[in-house]
């Protein structure tokens, strides 16, 4: 009658070895090491870097415990190291071998922490939970884009782009003007618009076209679909995520939070920075975007060796560098509305840029002669410039135009991000700053475990003096539940912070209620006069319906809080969720197996340890 199969044993196991194996990186500490990240936009770190990094280490006599490569936007590489003072010796060589020029560094060397997990763990995914700030200690920043700002730069180059694209085709408008959100284009008569009509929406797929019939002229009036508004703002804050990102690696700080919150809000959480200060300088630094001429006196080859003329500079970094420039610019950033990775008229891949209307004039005027000349764009940071692409002037350009001969989708993919992200898409204010210290971090930690485990001490002794043996296999149910739950925290990779921690207690207490309940009803059985094995099966099985009654209630508010909630709500119910999850399987799946294997085996089993029964009628 009470008898599992030895499939669902099999479950059992592989579920606490799965625990125990996620749950146990948690206990190892952490490392001192050194992180090595790109200091320029056009240079990527890949897995050839950890080769260079081990080589520097060796030839400076550094042993270092493990160097691993981790991918991203632009990737890095990380070494570990026994402690400090090596960490510190390690920093120092690294910047020196890996940098040629001290002044302008290719790479950034910063410190960071790494877990002490074992490779083979780390091999199975097996790493411990992130620590929030409140457990960590850092800087908080919560950042509002300026949405008006990204839409009106926007409607800007689309306005420009209407222009050129009717002056191009030789459709002649009695003038273009925007209203709101709306640009009218005004004709002589409706033949001559429904020309216009046709040449726009052949080539601008991201506008709506609407014709408005005027007593004294017709118009056409051109707004952006949703579709392409929704994009337009989604573009501009990954945008400043992918710069915030690029800047923050400056800081060396260990797993740094950058994420979206909302529609126009970003959050940006640096775990052990505590100097806001210069946390802010870095995230508000200003980049920008420059087009030269390549200055052709001087030879392609030679440019390291030759005189420079007056009125140019030499850049020695970046794509298709060394190359000599003319020092006054064409256009800068400022001037560029947008730039996508598309494909040319032979389909292969390239980067489509529009300008808004005075850059689509300079740009005119300065290739309209230059046909068959070669362009630059360059990134300026920090006062220092770095040569993004190399192109030729294919014909004259203007307010939307392509650079081609990029090779792959990837590399127009990059281009295309680095032409956004020289600078913030938008401007950007903080609404909202915090600063934790490091100790109140500990105390934190301190606190959240002593108060779980004082809560799961509490609720053992409670169950076993009230249902002996049954709150034994309870309290044992509810240890399995808590390592499932750690388990899958970590296997998520999720970020643990205060509510965390509370939705860890309040999803103990819920499990065990799942227990008492099972407990009472085979109590019910008992006293009802049924034998201790039909009892146990009964109570299993009728308190079923009661427990997925009550526990999917509270799911659907833990997935409504998962939902719409942001930030420590959103984490605490990622927690609480789990919880519930593990709960279920952990209250009946595992706390009946145990009694199964224990009481099942007995056929004239004449009676159960599950504390006092008190039967109708007895004194």
């Amino acid at each position: 009658m009470n008898r599992y199969p030895l499939w669902k044993y099999i479950i059992i196991a592989i579920a606490l070895v799965f625990g125990a194996l996620y749950t146990v990186p948690n206990f190892f500490g952490e490392a001192p090491a050194v992180q090595v990240s790109s200091a320029k936009a056009t240079v990527k770190v890949g897995p050839d870097m950890v080769d260079r990094v081990a080589q520097a280490l060796q030839k400076g006599g550094i042993q270092s415990n493990g160097i691993v490569f981790d991918g991203g936007t632009h990737g890095s590489v990380r070494a570990r190291f026994g402690n400090t003072d090596t960490q510190f010796t390690a920093k120092a060589l690294l910047e020196k071998e890996l940098n040629a020029d001290p002044a302008d560094p290719t790479y950034i060397v910063a410190f960071n922490l790494l877990s002490n997990t074992p490779k083979w763990l780390q091999d199975l995914h097996a790493l411990p939970m992130y620590l929030g700030l409140d457990l960590r200690g850092g800087v908080h920043f919560l950042m509002q884009v300026d949405t008006k700002a990204v839409l009106n730069k926007r409607m800007q180059g689309l306005q420009n782009s209407v222009r050129t694209l009717l002056r191009d085709k030789n459709v002649r408008h009695a003038g273009i003007s925007r209203n709101g959100d709306n640009i009218e284009v005004r004709f002589r008569d409706a033949e001559t618009r429904a020309k216009g009509k046709e040449v726009l929406a052949s080539t601008l797929a991201e506008i709506n076209l609407a014709d408005v019939d005027d007593v004294s002229e017709p118009k056409l009036v051109a707004s952006m679909k949703p579709t392409a508004l929704k994009q337009t703002l989604e573009d501009a804050v990954a945008q400043n995520i992918t710069t915030l990102s690029k800047r923050v690696n400056e800081l060396g700080v260990a797993e740094p939070v950058i994420q979206r919150q909302g529609a126009d809000r970003i959050v940006v959480q640096l775990p052990g920075v505590q100097d806001v200060s210069r946390a802010k300088d870095i995230i508000g630094r200003t980049a920008t975007l420059e087009v030269r001429l390549v200055d052709e006196t001087v030879a392609r080859g030679t440019e390291e060796s030759a005189t420079i003329p007056f009125g140019s500079e030499l850049f020695k970094v970046g794509k298709g560098a060394p190359v000599v420039l003319y020092k006054d610019p064409i256009i800068t950033g400022d001037y560029i509305s947008s730039a996508t990775a598309s494909f040319d008229q032979n389909q292969q891949p390239s980067v489509s840029i529009d300008l808004n209307g005075d850059g689509g004039r300079k740009m005119r005027d300065a290739t309209r002669e230059r046909i068959g000349k070669l362009m630059a764009i360059v990134l300026f940071e920090k006062g220092k410039g770095e040569v993004l692409t190399v192109a030729t002037i294919r014909d004259e350009l203007g307010s939307r135009f392509q650079i081609t001969g990029m090779g792959t989708s990837e590399a127009a993919t990059d281009l295309a991000l680095l032409l956004r992200a020289g600078s913030l898409a938008a401007p950007m204010e903080i609404v909202e700053e915090r600063t934790i210290g490091p100790q109140l971090g500990a105390d934190n930690i301190q606190k959240g475990f002593n108060s779980t485990l004082y809560g799961f001490g509490a609720i053992a002794l409670f169950m076993m003096a009230y249902y002996m043996l049954f709150g034994f296999f309870s309290v044992l149910a509810l240890a399995v539940n808590l390592l499932l739950l750690v388990a899958l925290l970590s296997l998520l990779q999720a970020t643990l912070s205060l509510p965390g921690i509370a939705a860890i207690a309040l999803a103990l207490g819920m499990a065990i209620d799942a227990n008492v309940l099972i407990n009472e009803r085979i109590r019910e059985e008992l006293r009802n006069g049924n034998t201790p094995q039909a009892a146990i099966s009964a109570g299993f099985e009728r308190a079923w319906a009661t427990i997925l009654d009550s526990n999917v209630t509270t799911l659907i508010v833990g997935l409504a809080l998962l939902i719409f909630g942001s930030g420590p709500i959103r984490g605490f119910a990622v927690v609480h969720t789990l919880g519930i999850l593990t709960s279920i399987f952990s209250a009946v799946f595992v706390s009946r197996g145990v009694v199964n294997l224990w009481y099942g085996r007995k056929k004239k089993l004449a009676s159960v340890s599950i504390g006092q029964i008190w039967k109708p009628g007895q004194a």
